[in-house]
């Protein structure tokens, strides 16, 4: 974990329900405190991403970026060696997206998470008339584990099987039944390689572990988004009925208002920076996990800028000014272009100069690249 804030915050005004008031400055200043953003962490790759609960995957290389943005002293090489090694994984978890994780917390989150995978699956119960699901899984697991294998693959055997089903319903119930890890060299660092599956059991050398008490997840995630409601956390898991949980666990939390009302939860001695205190900016990845994982997303997200970090299907990179999503980033052949949502002050201007000299040291230390300001998107 991060080393515990010193800085002090004056009293808030609380309200009628005497549960103290967060103002969205507080919220954010604490979140990117949790998420290693306030300031850059000492941590290594593998403590960072155990501590974040993984990270967005959607594509190769957002880990990077991301860890990037996060850790002082990182090196992509860092977290692929964790790959190569099988310490780190890629697999379909929260929200049904592919996360970066830790080998414990694959053998463990997954499970956690299982139901809504099931809930997926009844979206394909018209392709999948007449199939037992129960075989699939035996089979699809003999497959994969006699070798990793493509989806293409793995929809190709099942429809031998079922030839009367829908395929692409056939390889979707493989994935949810399934803990299906992609295996190297994909997700390495500078390499390229098809997505071919096999099992996390089979992978780690290991069996799954049973699904956590949803009681130490809604802990961890509070140390890592918090503070945060019952439908932050939902969000984030893709789970829902957790008020129990929290309601449980409500002994253990101090609680807070935001400035909507809404009823915050938080481990008592976790950090809550002062509002005013400085926030770097930062350049993020597509997906980054800061964005997707509260159901209010107003503590990172401006309203005026809600919906503009991507187009139909295109996700863009980010980049925060204050703490605060503040417009998209692109990388060329021969620069980094960024493309604010507003205009920016000189001040800013440099500090985003600074940090973007920075990341390309880190990230693409052989490259060449300038830095310069695109059209400001309207």
């Amino acid at each position: 974990m991060t080393k515990r804030s010193t800085t002090q915050r004056t009293a808030p005004k609380t309200t009628t329900a005497t549960s103290p008031v967060l103002s969205t400055r507080d919220l954010n200043r604490a979140t990117l405190r949790r998420q290693l953003l306030l300031g850059r962490s000492p941590l290594d790759a593998k403590a960072a991403v155990g501590h974040l609960l993984g990270l967005q995957a959607q594509n190769v290389k957002p880990p990077y970026y991301a860890l990037a943005a996060r850790l002082d002293g990182f090196r992509p090489e860092e977290l692929s060696a964790l790959m190569a090694d099988r310490e780190v994984v890629r697999i379909v978890t929260m929200r049904s997206t592919i996360h970066t994780h830790t080998a414990a917390d694959c053998l463990t989150l997954r499970p956690l998470v299982q139901p809504a995978r099931d809930r997926e699956l009844t979206g394909f119960r018209k392709g999948l008339a007449g199939v037992d699901l129960g075989r699939l899984a035996t089979l699809a697991r003999e497959l994969v584990e006699a070798e990793p294998r493509t989806m293409k693959e793995l929809r190709e055997a099942l429809l031998a099987e079922w030839p009367d089903a829908d395929p692409q319903s056939l390889a979707v119930a493989a994935r949810c039944t399934l803990p299906l890890v992609q295996v190297t060299p994909r997700g390495l660092w500078g390499r390229s390689g098809r997505v071919a599956l096999t099992t996390a059991e089979h992978w780690l050398g290991r069996p799954a572990e049973a699904a956590p008490a949803p009681d130490a997840t809604v802990l961890r995630y509070l140390a890592a988004f918090g503070p945060a409601s019952v439908k932050d956390m939902q969000t984030w898991a893709g789970l829902t009925r957790l008020r129990e949980v929290f309601e449980r666990l409500r002994p253990r939390l101090v609680t807070f208002r935001d400035s909507n009302g809404v009823e915050l939860f938080d481990l008592p001695d976790a950090p809550r920076p002062d509002a005013g205190t400085p926030a770097p900016p930062r350049f993020l990845p597509e997906f980054d996990n800061l964005l997707l994982s509260h159901a209010d997303r107003t503590r990172v997200v401006p309203a005026e800028y809600r919906g503009r970090s991507w187009v139909g299907n295109v996700v863009h990179r980010t980049f925060l000014v204050d703490g605060f999503l503040a417009g998209v980033w692109k990388l060329t052949e021969d620069a980094l272009v960024i493309e604010p949502f507003g205009t920016l002050g000189g001040r800013d201007r440099e500090e985003l100069v600074r940090e973007g000299e920075r990341m390309l040291a880190t990230m693409h230390p052989e490259e060449s690249h300038g830095i310069r300001f695109g059209t400001v998107i309207p």
